[in-house]
């Protein structure tokens, strides 16, 4: 499912987690019927912002009524512009939410690499997590192009080297599925417990714990939307976890609905 953040509120609020009401699935939820309304773009960095930011995305849509967007959880913090708006900053996010999406409009966007944020922010990213805040630049960004212009006169002039080693030890977490502990991967940092969550809390904004999860969960997700068959047992053990049961509870609190409704967003084909 597209992870997009279409815009933002004008003062720094808390983001309102999704609540299973029991309605009536929108069909245009299923079967990948929401591309037919949607257009993502990604792009990798231009190398003066490669050292801070992990990627650029643009969404446009076109609803004729109005769509409830799922949006999962996100480790990184992401700046966001939008038509008669002014940038965004979006704090990580640590549950999932839904965005209301009409008529034609768009977003770009810019997500910061995990560890980065904090020069950028002005102050401990956990300051930040779950929720939004102006990033005091002018209305009307509207493309990429533009976006990347106003954030690259505003970095700093290197990475600090506390935010380097933040970064780093997201990386390991990201890129080692076997790390399931968090005193496993304080020990593949070279530094114990501690330390390790104070650094997270100051330039990541969540825990070392949450990541590790929200990374080896990904694995999840990234396996049912490319439609790669999945043994539920031998995952839950691959990830970590005592049994199916747990992993399953883990993926539906992530996502708001079960592994099962998840795939439904997909075509057929693409899970089968």
């Amino acid at each position: 499912m597209p992870d997009i953040v279409p815009g933002g509120s004008d003062t720094l609020v808390p983001d309102t987690p999704e609540r299973d009401t029991g309605r009536v699935r929108d069909e245009r939820e299923t079967g990948g019927r929401w591309r037919r309304h949607q257009r993502h773009e990604h792009r990798a960095p231009d190398p003066a912002l490669a050292p801070w930011v992990d990627h650029l995305w643009a969404v446009t849509w076109d609803y004729a009524t109005p769509y409830a967007q799922k949006v999962p959880p996100s480790v990184s913090v992401h700046l966001t512009a939008r038509e008669g708006a002014p940038p965004h900053w979006h704090g990580v996010t640590t549950r999932h939410r839904t965005r209301g999406l009409s008529g034609r409009g768009g977003v770009v966007g810019a997500a910061l690499r995990p560890g980065l944020a904090r020069d950028l922010l002005g102050g401990p990213v956990a300051r930040w997590t779950d929720a939004s805040v102006p990033a005091g630049g002018p209305a009307g960004i509207v493309t990429l192009d533009a976006l990347v212009d106003w954030l690259a006169d505003r970095l700093p002039a290197a990475p600090a080297p506390a935010a380097l080693e933040a970064a780093a030890a997201v990386g390991i977490a990201r890129d080692e599925p076997a790390l399931v502990r968090v005193e496993d991967l304080a020990d593949r940092c070279g530094t114990h417990l501690r330390r390790l969550q104070r650094l997270f809390a100051e330039h990541v904004g969540v825990g070392p714990k949450w990541v590790l999860r929200r990374f080896r969960l990904r694995e999840v997700t990234d396996r049912m939307a490319a439609g790669r068959p999945i043994d539920w047992a031998g995952l839950a053990h691959e990830l970590g976890y005592a049994d199916q049961s747990h992993l399953v509870r883990d993926v539906t609190g992530l996502l708001g609905e079960t592994p099962t409704a998840y795939a439904a967003r997909y075509p057929p084909a693409e899970i089968l």
